[in-house]
């Protein structure tokens, strides 16, 4: 970058108050990005010899990441299972407390990435507040975690086409080619890209979601081609909350707390704000915005559309159980479309798929983008290999974007006929466990980061964003994403199935969990980095830079009605 077109001072204690001058016009209006990367990565050469990365996300590409950037096919498809086995209460229960939770999580990390908004995000703040080595292992926990979901979500879209006539007849490989072909094509040239494929795919998923609670709201009370009013009749004879592997109010129990694993699978992807935080533009502004509404995507679309599902089909259907049971593709074993045709609803199912389609590929290029920056963050803190911090002109980390999909080779596993569903639900298994330690990571460095405030003076008062009732808010989030770590394979123990001990599902179930604590150990043990005391954790490093951006970020008043709504909605 020619550094004539920055006003830089080049000292090495980085002051941040230089500005970006854009070449063309002169204007100084955005921040410097020379600044900010050499202030991340502790030196202005090493800023100039990989690149860094660009705040080229609107203010509308983060809201709508924050809205529906990750919801894949877990609330479409994924759903379905949780209500044949548990029933409509369990999954309204399970969806809402673990959505408590989870929006318990965002305050945490959202007022951490306000104070300090940097690429990747989560990996650094383990490592500034906690420990370098819980750093190393989230980071690298993270990163697999993104990675196969990235193979979850390829899968299931590959199993979603072939819904409809004639689809079935060309390769699975190919279908899965095609999609990692898109996916890496929207991560790799600019970031700004990948802004405005989410902004489509999530504006899609939104307008299908309100349109299915409505659909659902008419359904229900007697207004679809049937005439049939349902009102709650799935919820009566002992059907609202199924017994799972056991009778009475224990097989009551364990079918919730099914729902709780289910959901957490669901949830995953959430954070992804937090990781867009060093691409975003005006992220003082944008990023509590876009955390505030994360509670709105969970009421509407997780706890609304638990509900509206478990109004709109029995969980003892026969199609929905035969499509569970024997892995129908695509929206042919979604809850959704079983109620629609139910209810005497012709073409629609065909549009939920296409639906179900972009929803999965969303994710996957969602997940594509998460996963190659938490490599970058990995390789700020120093735990990666160098040459990963190298970036494009245009501020991709290219080598990042490379590896995070080379992975996604692996989805080729499921080419064998029958196989992606079974890919599918292996992958969702395997994943739940690293988002739970995701969300532990953010509860416990949230934690050492608001006793690092208190030491070093920080009145909480002052922040531009500030989350409520802490930090007892995220001592019960942790908790709470805990217990269903350590007990997410319960159905291996208890029931009346648990004597047929089956390996595979302790594994699938438990694996996660040496894997992070190997990872905590091995640099531990190779680095003996110790526990970072609140006095002395890193607060400030990339403040100076972000802080005197601020003030270059323009404002914009709204000029008449529809801007002054565009502006509420983006």
């Amino acid at each position: 970058m020619d550094k004539e077109h920055y006003n830089v001072d080049e000292s090495p204690s980085y002051s941040g108050r230089a500005a970006y001058a854009d070449p063309a016009t002169g204007e100084e209006n955005k921040s410097n990005p020379l600044v900010e990367a050499g202030e991340m990565y502790g030196n202005f050469d090493t800023a100039e010899e990989f690149g860094y990365v660009h705040r080229g996300l609107k203010s509308r590409h983060i809201q709508f990441i924050a809205l529906g950037g990750t919801i894949g096919t877990g609330l479409f498809l994924g759903i379905g299972g949780a209500l044949t086995t548990s029933g409509p209460l369990s999954i309204l229960l399970g969806y809402t407390f673990t959505g408590i939770a989870i929006y318990g999580m965002m305050q945490c990390l959202g007022e951490m990435a306000t104070w300090l908004p940097l690429p990747g995000a989560i990996p650094q703040f383990c490592a500034r507040y906690v420990d370098d080595a819980l750093g190393f292992a989230v980071g690298w926990n993270n990163w697999y975690a993104s990675a196969i979901t990235l193979c979850a979500e390829i899968s299931a879209a590959s199993t979603v086409i072939q819904f409809w006539n004639g689809a079935e007849n060309i390769s699975v490989a190919a279908w899965i080619s095609i999609i990692i072909v898109v996916v890496l094509g929207l991560n790799i040239f600019a970031v700004s890209i990948y802004g405005e494929a989410e902004f489509v795919f999530a504006s899609l998923k939104i307008i299908t979601i309100v349109g299915l609670l409505i659909m659902a709201l008419i359904v229900d009370l007697g207004g679809g081609p049937k005439h049939d009013r349902l009102g709650f009749r799935y919820w009566k004879h002992g059907h609202a909350m199924k017994e799972y592997d056991s009778t009475g109010s224990t097989g009551q129990f364990l079918g919730f707390f099914n729902v709780l694993v289910n959901a957490a699978f669901s949830y995953g992807g959430v954070e992804v704000v937090a990781v867009a935080a060093g691409e975003a533009e005006n992220p003082r502004k944008n990023i509590p915005k876009a955390v505030r509404r994360v509670f709105w995507r969970i009421l509407f679309f997780y706890v609304l559309g638990s509900l509206a599902i478990g109004v709109l089909v029995s969980s003892n259907d026969d199609h929905l159980l035969n499509a569970q049971k024997n892995g129908a593709p695509g929206a042919a074993r979604s809850p959704w479309v079983i109620g629609i045709q139910n209810a005497g609803i012709p073409i629609l199912p065909s549009i939920i798929n296409a639906v179900i389609l972009s929803s999965a590929s969303s994710s996957a290029n969602a997940f594509l983008y998460t996963g190659s920056r938490y490599l970058f963050a990995l390789a700020q803190n120093k735990q990666a290999p160098r040459f990963l911090l190298t970036c494009s002109k245009a501020g991709v980390p290219v080598y990042c974007v490379a590896i995070t999909c080379l992975v996604s080779l692996l989805t080729y596993l499921s080419v064998r006929p029958g196989g992606p569903s079974k890919v599918f639900a292996w992958f969702q298994n395997l994943t739940t466990i690293a988002s739970l330690f995701t969300w532990c990571s953010i509860c416990v460095a949230y934690i050492r980061f608001h006793k690092a405030l208190k030491a070093q003076g920080v009145d909480r008062n002052t922040l531009v964003f500030r989350s409520h009732f802490q930090p007892y808010t995220a001592w019960m989030a942790l908790i709470f994403f805990a217990l269903i770590i350590i007990f997410n394979g319960f159905d291996v123990f208890v029931g009346e199935h648990h004597s047929h001990w089956n390996v595979t599902n302790f594994l699938i179930a438990y694996i996660g969990i040496p894997i992070f604590f190997c990872l905590y150990g091995f640099w531990k043990i190779f680095k003996r980095s110790p526990l970072i005391q609140p006095a002395d954790a890193d607060i400030t490093t990339g403040k100076a830079a972000l802080d005197a951006a601020d003030e270059k970020w323009p404002e914009q008043a709204p000029r008449n009605v529809f801007e002054r709504v565009w502006f509420w909605i983006a």
